[in-house]
């Protein structure tokens, strides 16, 4: 039998704000993922793997250390 726990958040005024940026950077950057692989399938009948992206990724975090490479890397999953 497994036994789970779940626990409210009660998190402070700074640290609300802090959970609501690094949702918003989350959502712009699943849309922008999302949009990549739309436009590249309308334009171009190409799919966009899971490597692909990762590399989009690991990209895009190296050159915004402040924003989305401040980020854990699996915090999207």
């Amino acid at each position: 039998m497994i036994l789970t726990y779940q626990q409210k958040l009660r998190p402070t005024a700074a640290q609300h704000r802090l959970l609501a940026e690094a949702l918003e950077r989350q959502r712009l950057l699943y849309n922008a993922a999302l949009q990549e692989r739309r436009d590249a399938w309308r334009l171009g009948r190409k799919a966009i793997t899971r490597l692909d992206k990762q590399k989009s990724l690991t990209v895009i975090r190296a050159d915004d250390p402040e924003g989305h490479g401040a980020d854990p890397a699996n915090m999207g999953r």
